[in-house]
């Protein structure tokens, strides 16, 4: 019989029809949630397990298994005592929690897990009505069976909801009659099993019965129909779970003093040869498969009228949140489900897929433990369930859903986990845009704290980057020096894009507003960057004001772009300015851009290079970061040297092929004996082919505004050039020697 070794999935019964005073602990949470543990692996399989570690290995495994489930029970809890769960259980807690991607990435697995079990659960059916009435035929029973399970889901959900008490009571009488049951025959206590040769090992019997006690979730999903959810939510689930533990540690005993170990490992049915009304036990078979065909039958509809009312379907799929009648009831979620369902019981055979459907329910209570865990670690004042679970305990069964799941099949577990992470990725992709708060801002917050707290206020060779603040004005005029930038940071330092206002142009709302439009321009061209806008007299002091109060910490901006000023009136301020940013002890870049050639074909960069120290060691650094980037990463870099005569050039060469070599940075080094010639004549005709030049600049003095006026025409016709101005006291040289050094030793 196949379906005798096919573990129990989850199922979820959704919330009834609500009534003026809703439902209680009792009907509402402790009812559904007790019998959809005390399931088929209790009457099909309890005897195998007891049968293959004895009596104290299947008391340790009801314990262990019972343990992780309580773990995640306190973690829905906590959860469901925060925020009234609505339609889709365990998809609405996930994706309110840990944001919509995750919870639709949960969501839609689950769904067809729950759909799939409807199938799982009437095939069984099924197969104990054949095996005990000959001449039935099996699949007909089946389909016969889902479709009037489906009549019933969709005609009168409070009809199932109450259906569930006579279920109950004939679980409740086939355990009497098996307590009062007698002996097959006289055997001794089966306490540790059959021998070895005739038993399996002991993980892959705890895999077998964990499923058991998974249904956990029946009761959550009527938070809303409860009179008081924040109440009856803990104390029906968590006595669910007391008294599922009692029986499940009872039963051993009783089966372990009634048959030997080869009898109960052999015969499925054992129990009903033990019972007082054998009867009985095929009436509690049935009422377990029902009830989670009902309820699964039930559950599914309502997670995908969830999913497609959040958005997380496609467009076309949006009918599917349909609601009809006054209680809003998914009907054509419902018909749509029955026809897979029915698809499903027309194959018939769901050994490949059960357990990944296992997979699917496992990995939905892993999420539920760490939703509750990271807003419990949190403790965001939005957080306050009246139900409090340490974030340690959330962990713990977090940590041990992940073990069991691999204890029961590795190779389902890490196919759910590929398609989960597909259709999160697929989900990302999508961006879609949640009317709710989720957890991931407050993880970000607590990463972001911690780590600017353990930032050294004493800059780091060994973990040098660019942190960049661009002043670019508004980025579609100024595109260059954004993307510019972009190339540089590779997504790995800070960026941010800047731009001064006039003062009063603005008030504070609209600035905001213009800072979030530059956010999705950039956003939409690819690049992840952070804007700041402020406002002043004119931009220069603009621009010092924000490098003197922009940043927290130690983390602020250590280099800053800025674009040439070609208007001579402003070459005043604009030298005070870069006077002030270099006192200021930050990099100051000045792109002049070529536009009638902007980037060229980005194929070669010359570094007009006098050493390591200073503007040399930076120059070459940025050369470096510029060609590892997508757009330069066929460039070549040139580092030119100008040299008096021959005799210098030879020794020089030797010694610029030599560190070129040690910095690994794929440099071709271009020793150039200038012949008395001017450098300004050679700079022309050395670089007048290059796609862009770095050019040192000196430190600002007495007449530096008379030097940069001169630096301008030097530069003037040539490629696009970037000058570069180097932190005062900061040892280029060692972040690009770090590594070499490091090798020499």
């Amino acid at each position: 019989m196949k379906f005798l070794f096919r573990p129990r999935l989850q199922s979820s019964t959704p919330s009834p029809p609500s009534s003026g005073t809703g439902l209680g602990t009792f009907g509402g949470v402790y009812t559904p949630s007790l019998l959809t543990i005390l399931g088929v692996i209790m009457y099909l399989r309890f005897g195998w397990v007891v049968g293959n570690v004895g009596l104290i290995g299947t008391l340790i495994i009801v314990t262990l298994s019972t343990a992780i489930t309580l773990l995640t029970s306190l973690s829905i809890c906590a959860i469901s005592t925060d925020r009234v769960v609505r339609a889709g259980g365990a998809y609405y807690m996930i994706s309110r929690s840990l944001g919509i991607e995750t919870g639709g990435a949960v969501g839609i697995p689950l769904y067809f897990a729950q759909a799939l079990s409807v199938a799982l659960y009437t095939i069984g059916f099924a197969e104990s009505l054949a095996l005990n009435f000959q001449g039935l035929d099996q699949r007909l029973v089946a389909l016969i069976t889902t479709v009037l399970v489906a009549i019933l889901a969709i005609t009168s959900a409070q009809i199932a909801i109450k259906a569930q008490y006579f279920i109950m009571a004939a679980i409740a009488i086939s355990l009497i009659c098996l307590v009062f049951g007698s002996p097959i025959e006289n055997t001794q206590i089966e306490m540790w099993g059959a021998k070895p040769e005739n038993s399996e090992p002991f993980w892959q019997v705890f895999a077998v019965f964990f499923p058991a006690v998974t249904g956990i979730m029946a009761g959550v999903n009527m938070s809303g129909d409860l009179r008081n959810p924040s109440r009856s939510i803990p104390i029906g689930t968590l006595a669910a779970v007391g008294t599922s533990y009692i029986v499940y540690m009872l039963l051993p005993v009783i089966l372990a003093m009634r048959a030997d170990a080869l009898t109960l490992i052999e015969d499925p049915l054992v129990m009903k040869r033990i019972s007082t009304w054998g009867f009985s036990i095929l009436l509690g078979v049935w009422g377990a498969t029902l009830s989670s065909a009902i309820g699964s039958i039930l559950g599914a509809p309502r997670v995908m009228q969830a999913l497609a009312r959040d958005g997380i379907l496609p467009r076309w799929l949006r009918f599917l949140g349909t609601g009809s009648g006054s209680e809003d009831e998914p009907r054509i979620a419902t018909v749509v489900t029955l026809g897979l369902v029915l698809i499903a019981v027309g194959v018939g055979d769901l050994d490949l897929i059960a357990p990944v459907l296992s997979m699917f329910f496992l990995t939905t209570y892993l999420v539920l433990n760490i939703a509750a865990g990271i807003e419990s670690f949190l403790r965001s004042p939005s957080f306050r369930p009246s139900f409090r679970v340490h974030w340690l305990l959330s962990l713990l069964g977090a940590l041990g859903c992940l073990g069991v799941m691999f204890l029961i099949n590795a190779v389902a577990t890490v196919m759910a986990a590929v398609i989960v992470l597909s259709i999160y990725i697929w989900l990302e992709r999508r961006e879609l845009q949640s009317a709710w708060g989720d957890v991931r801002q407050g993880i970000w917050m607590a990463l972001v704290r911690t780590g600017i707290l353990r930032l050294d206020y004493t800059p780091d060779t060994k973990n040098w980057r660019p942190h960049i603040l661009v002043f670019s004005g508004a980025p579609t005029r100024r595109w260059h020096l954004i993307e510019f930038a972009a190339n540089l940071t590779h997504n790995r330092s800070l960026f941010t894009v800047a731009s001064v206002l006039p003062s009063g142009s603005r008030d504070p709302a609209q600035q905001l507003e213009m800072e979030a439009t530059i956010r999705d321009y950039l956003e939409k061209r690819g690049i992840q960057g952070l804007v700041r806008l402020v406002t002043a007299p004119d931009p220069f002091t603009g621009a010092k004001r924000l490098v003197e109060a922009y940043g927290i910490g130690p983390l602020v901006p250590n280099t800053i772009l800025l674009g040439d000023s070609e208007e001579p009136t402003h070459r005043e301020s604009y030298c005070q300015m870069i006077t002030s940013l270099h006192q200021a002890r930050r990099n100051v870049v000045i792109l002049r851009n070529a536009e009638e050639r902007d980037f060229g074909r980005r194929m070669r960069i010359d570094v007009w290079w006098g050493g390591l120290q200073a503007n040399g060691g930076l120059m070459l650094i940025l050369a470096y970061l510029l060609r590892t980037s997508i757009e330069w990463r066929s460039a070549e870099i040139n580092l030119k040297l100008v040299v008096p005569n021959e005799m210098a050039a030879k020794a020089t060469r030797a010694n610029l092929e030599d560190l070129t070599g040690q910095l690994r940075i794929g440099a071709r080094s271009q020793v150039i004996v200038s012949k008395g010639q001017p450098f300004p004549e050679i700079l022309r005709r050395s670089s007048q082919s290059a796609d862009l030049v770095f050019l040192g600049m000196a430190q600002p003095g007495e007449k530096f505004t008379s030097y940069y006026e001169g630096l301008q025409k030097l530069t003037a016709g040539l490629p696009t050039t970037v000058i570069v101005l180097a932190e005062p006291d900061f040892a280029f040289s060692e972040v690009l020697q770090e590594t070499t050094a490091v090798t020499r030793s």
